[in-house]
């Protein structure tokens, strides 16, 4: 899906014309991947355009960088403000909004020590990551051949760019063979997520979704399921998940900022339940909607831009 251009993307404090948003070919971050990241949506609800969950988004996001000691130069509430200045710029009611820490140009070579810790912010337009079909009707999908890291590898729970190197070979292969995306395994054989998405299952009106050991991202829309199941009177566990478990469960969904709450029909051709979206799934998908389209917050998760 193409992005779509705006007029400004903020850099180091200043909103800068799209076309020139740029960094120095020897920057660290394009030759090792040293770059760390959000993705948030901004929801035009019924209420005025809102941020959903920015505290939690930003929370993760300075997580990331500690674990890779680059500290942000700064702090949530000026990154806040630069989010919505940026919004408010490209005059969005609705958007995307994709904050980077990146190293910077200064040594070319593995230690980043002496490498500026740069921060630019993005916004623009777009809708349904998989598809707005697929929100309605599901996707097909299969079992990656490629793993995600092992423990004391690379630390999963940063969302960091170098990640997403093993992400594109997990789609690629999805893509090739027919499917819309791909479930990786961790080391152990067991269910972990898929490229960008978390992973649930249900199974006699059970929540079923693995464990942050499962070598995965801990996403922010993860948590906010669990809770709307919670409050939906439903059991949620967090379960090591044998692959198997994929073709015997009721339902199987994928969450995320861009994916939302999008359903599984079928994995590796074996259609899950009926081989449509279940009714766990669009409850789900109906209680998600009610805050993001309409507003209705008991959670304090929507951050309005004024």
């Amino acid at each position: 899906m193409p992005v779509k251009k705006v007029e400004k993307i903020w850099m180091n404090g200043t909103l800068t014309n799209w076309d020139d948003a740029k960094v120095h070919i020897l920057s660290h971050v394009i030759h090792y991947g040293s770059s760390w990241f959000e993705g948030i949506r901004c929801y035009d609800t019924k209420k005025g355009s809102a941020i959903f969950r920015l505290d939690a988004h930003l929370r993760r996001l300075y997580d990331s960088c500690k674990i890779y000691r680059a500290e942000i130069p700064y702090t949530k509430q000026q990154i806040e403000q630069a989010i919505k200045e940026t919004i408010r710029a490209n005059n969005l009611k609705a958007c995307y909004i994709r904050p980077i820490v990146y190293r910077g140009y200064g040594e070319v070579g593995v230690n980043p020590t002496g490498c500026p810790v740069d921060v630019s912010i993005a916004v623009w337009e777009w809708g349904a990551y998989l598809g707005k079909e697929a929100l309605e009707k599901g996707i097909d999908v299969c079992v990656s051949s490629w793993q995600r890291a092992a423990p004391n590898t690379f630390p999963t729970i940063a969302k960091s760019g170098g990640n997403y190197l093993n992400s594109q070979l997990i789609k690629l292969e999805a893509i090739a063979g027919g499917y819309v995306e791909g479930i990786a395994l961790d080391t152990t054989g067991n269910i972990s997520e898929g490229s960008g998405e978390n992973i649930f299952l249900v199974r006699d009106k059970t929540v079923l979704t693995p464990p942050i050991a499962a070598a995965l991202l801990p996403g922010v829309t993860r948590s906010s399921i669990v809770t709307l199941a919670k409050d939906l009177g439903y059991s949620v566990v967090e379960l090591t998940l044998p692959r198997e478990m994929l073709f015997t469960a009721e339902e199987v969904f994928f969450t995320g900022t861009a994916a939302e709450i999008t359903p599984i029909r079928s994995v590796d051709r074996i259609p899950i339940g009926e081989g449509k979206p279940g009714p766990v799934t669009k409850e789900l998908q109906k209680a998600f909607f009610d805050v993001v389209q309409n507003g209705n917050d008991k959670h304090d998760w929507l951050n309005f831009v004024q």
